[in-house]
């Protein structure tokens, strides 16, 4: 029974990290889920310990404050106002209805939008939708590696199961 606890565990880490890469998909959450799982199902003695999970919990929350902060911070730094911000948020939301292309594209959109709504020129508009994508992928790597830890974490400090 205990292989079969870790093959789901892995199954679902491995999910984790394919998430992690897309938006609005909670990657570092199911594994974080996966691990608490696994201390539930397996008990203490052959599962991680209390510091593990405050651990994996901490990096949890680290990734989503690195995903809110990117895309923001990218548009920022390429010059966006208030207007594009408020339209790259728009545009993620109205971007969730569309699917994948529609979560890379509606921030894009909705920044230059803002932009344009402000007054700015189309240049600077394509300036602040040109940061929101750069600060949304590098918003992405970061949590592809916040990921990795973990997953690298959980199987470095879980006792194996042979």
């Amino acid at each position: 029974m205990e292989l079969f606890w870790w093959s789901v565990t892995l199954v679902l880490m491995a999910f984790g990290l394919i998430g992690t890469v897309l938006p609005m998909f909670p990657g570092t959450t199911v594994i974080l889920a996966a691990a608490i799982m696994h201390r539930f199902m397996l008990g203490p003695a052959k599962s991680i310990g209390e510091w593990s999970i405050a651990l994996l919990v901490t990096l949890t929350l680290v990734s989503y404050a690195l995903d809110l902060v990117a895309g923001h911070y990218g548009a920022r730094r390429f010059g966006a106002s208030r207007w594009g911000v408020a339209g790259a948020v728009v545009g993620a939301i109205i971007g969730l209805f569309f699917g994948l292309p529609g979560l890379l594209v509606g921030p894009i959109i909705g920044a230059v939008a803002g932009e344009i709504i402000s007054g700015k020129r189309l240049v600077a508009a394509g300036r602040a939708g040109w940061g929101t994508l750069l600060g949304n992928l590098a918003g992405m790597l970061g949590k592809l590696v916040i990921a990795f830890a973990m997953v690298s974490w959980f199987l470095v400090a879980a006792p194996a199961p042979f």
